[in-house]
């Protein structure tokens, strides 16, 4: 390589920050980055430090501090006449040409657990915007108010918020117990409540509280992928149980095993929405007793809801200590605080604070503080009733924009609370080259396809968050994703006499909601 080419690929990767300093890190960094990735391969000879100066728009005091820096470290090499190489003693191979962000594999230096989760990641990159489900309007929070109750805790030298706890913040938990009471019908103890850092967690520590290697969890279909996922981590066998308009549906069991663990979403299920019938709760709790089982119960968002009647929670209706109650406060508030809760039996209360410090350990004693003066003083449920009402303007909202349009091509079922609509395609349709076409757009469109683990019964359609962006944003982004459908939708079809993209498509034959 010449010193021009090398000039030129120094020039296209270098990112120029606004400060000397940083400028002189990203230079460093970026040299650095080159050499490793073979793209300036041994004995590569650097421009001279007044070339790359003009090129760069960098003061020559900068790049030879770099170019020192770097011989120091050995990934340079100063050669009288010939100028500064890259060392030719680097054991460094050519370039690969594998994609950076192909799947993860076997014998790539994960385990097979870490392989394994890696392939069923489904992380958006993108955290906002009009279709993101599961995430609330941040800018909605009044954040005054916590910084003000948090700065009471910051104020005084208190020694027993510096500490580790023991399954949390002792008055939080009173406060939860007597909130849960009421909000949800439940009736437990604070030494019933542990406080952790997101529903993940909880749901890890069921596992390894729990079960076995080999036990089989039975998981609704659609569900939700991070859910499975971490119990995947564990070991456990995932068993998909079809979801209908009453919920989870409850098999018969084989006898010679059964499942150990049981998890659902009853008050709005992820992602359809639907609300368990009262004698499906009924089967469930039979069946888990009958079989030893325990069941998880997720109840990620019943908190926002849009109608006047709380749903009760499972574990309100267990009369055999057979339900977890899981709960998070990332949809009520937000999602950086990650402070959840786990409502467990009696019997589990101290096997599961052992396990919990055990294998977390326990902290965050002031966030947990201000949290419970948050919720004592009424600032939670003023919040809830002030984000019900937004969420449920732009919930239909969305409604309208997408209904108007699509008309017949679509069914949604749910709608009743939570942050999202979930929308089925009625007619055969790629959902998961829609999300792509969508990300390349810049916004997220999760395919409804993706929350199946039985390709037998997936189905397409849209999971469309609408909490995070205002009524106007959703109804232009619905606007802009309209369009999409109904351009794949023409090409899908052969293309004929075209639609317009103002008439509502009409998808041919009766489709009722599931």
């Amino acid at each position: 390589m010449d010193k021009s080419l090398c000039m030129e690929l120094i020039r296209h990767h270098f990112d120029s920050e606004p400060s000397a300093s940083r400028r002189q890190t990203a230079l460093y960094l970026t040299l650095r980055r080159l050499i490793f990735d073979g793209q300036l391969p041994p004995g590569s000879p650097l421009p001279p430090t007044r070339q790359l100066t003009a090129a760069l728009g960098l003061s020559r005091s900068t790049l030879v501090r770099v170019y020192e820096q770097l011989l120091v470290e050995g990934y340079l090499q100063s050669r009288g006449g010939s100028g500064t190489l890259v060392s030719e003693d680097l054991p460094i191979a050519a370039p690969s040409h594998t994609p950076r962000l192909s799947p993860p594999r076997a014998g790539s230096g994960l385990s097979r657990r870490g392989v394994e989760i890696s392939r069923h990641a489904s992380s958006s990159p993108l955290q906002g915007g009009a279709f993101v489900p599961g995430m609330p309007d941040v800018g909605l929070f009044p954040f005054k108010t916590w910084r003000r109750l948090l700065c009471k805790h910051n104020r005084f030298e208190q020694r027993h918020l510096a500490r580790y706890s023991h399954g949390g913040y002792g008055p939080l938990k009173a406060v939860l117990a007597d909130y849960l009471r009421g909000a949800r019908m439940m009736s437990c103890s604070p030494r019933q409540i542990l406080i952790l850092n997101g529903s993940h967690q909880a749901i890890d520590l069921c596992a390894r509280m729990l079960c076995d290697v080999g036990d089989r969890v039975w998981m609704e279909d659609p569900g939700y992928w991070g859910a499975s996922n971490v119990l995947r981590a564990n070991g456990l066998h995932i068993d998909a149980i079809p979801v209908d308009d009453q919920g989870i549906t409850v098999p018969p069991p084989d006898p010679a095993s059964p499942p150990r663990l049981i998890f659902v979403t009853p008050s709005s299920q992820y992602p359809t929405g639907v609300v368990m019938s009262l004698s499906r709760r009924m089967q469930l709790l039979e069946l888990a007793d009958a079989h030893d089982a325990l069941i998880i119960e997720d109840d990620y968002d019943n908190e926002i809801r849009f109608h006047p009647y709380a749903i009760g929670s499972l574990f309100g209706q267990s009369r055999s200590a057979r339900v977890i109650h899981l709960g998070t406060f990332s949809k009520t508030m937000f999602p950086g605080l990650r402070l959840a809760y786990m409502v467990v039996p009696e019997h589990l209360a101290d096997a599961f604070a052992i396990g919990n410090a055990e294998l977390y350990r326990e902290g965050r004693l002031i966030e947990q503080a201000t949290l419970a003066d948050f919720i004592d003083e009424g600032h939670l449920s003023t919040h809830l009733r002030h984000v019900r009402n937004i969420y449920q303007e732009r919930r239909n909202v969305l409604r309208r924009a997408i209904e108007s349009r699509l008309g017949g091509l679509v069914t949604t079922t749910g709608g009743m609370a939570g942050l999202h609509l979930p929308y089925f395609f009625n007619e055969a349709f790629d959902d998961q080259a829609l999300s792509r076409e969508m990300l390349d757009a810049g916004m997220v469109l999760r395919p409804l396809s993706m929350y199946y683990a039985d390709p037998g019964r997936s189905r397409s359609g849209m999971v469309l968050g609408f909490a995070a962006a205002d009524a106007a944003s959703i109804e232009a982004a619905a606007d802009r994703l309209c369009d999409l459908i109904e351009r794949r939708l023409e090409r899908q079809r052969g293309g004929g006499a075209g639609t317009s993209s103002r008439q509502p498509l009409r998808a041919p034959g009766n489709h009722h909601d599931r």
